[in-house]
């Protein structure tokens, strides 16, 4: 595994820890109101961890794990970062991500682990600072 791959994987792991702590409040407080398990199960933390990461992202550049391991998500272009360009990202990384690295492995591991499938749709590409 590449470098900038573990780097990534690592960030991804710091993010779950973080968004999950913040699921985990929110949900004390949704649970006296809302009784629906469905919704705390599938609704909160996919909103939760859609929006941390979709804020950061369009803030910076970087989530907390893309700063502390020192990532950040620029434009193939070189361009400012736009929200179309991140939910592509986010939606196709959640959706058909899987499928594509799995079918064409090595097509995404000559780029060193810098552009994976979701990175190669919505044309944006992870550097090291």
């Amino acid at each position: 595994m590449k470098s900038i791959t573990k780097k990534r994987t690592k960030a991804y792991f710091i993010h779950l820890a973080i968004s999950t702590a913040v699921v985990g409040a929110a949900e004390f407080f949704l649970r006296k109101k809302v009784k629906n398990e469905a919704i705390h199960a599938l609704v909160t933390p996919t909103v939760v961890y859609s929006t941390l990461e979709c804020v950061q992202l369009f803030r910076s550049g970087q989530t907390i794990g893309y700063k502390k391991m020192g990532l950040r998500l620029e434009s193939k272009d070189g361009s400012v970062l736009n929200n179309k360009q991140i939910m592509k990202r986010m939606f196709y990384r959640d959706t058909f991500n899987a499928f594509q690295f799995m079918g064409n492995r090595q097509e995404f591991e000559k780029s060193g682990g810098e552009i994976l499938p979701h990175d190669s749709y919505a044309r944006t590409v992870v550097k090291e600072v």
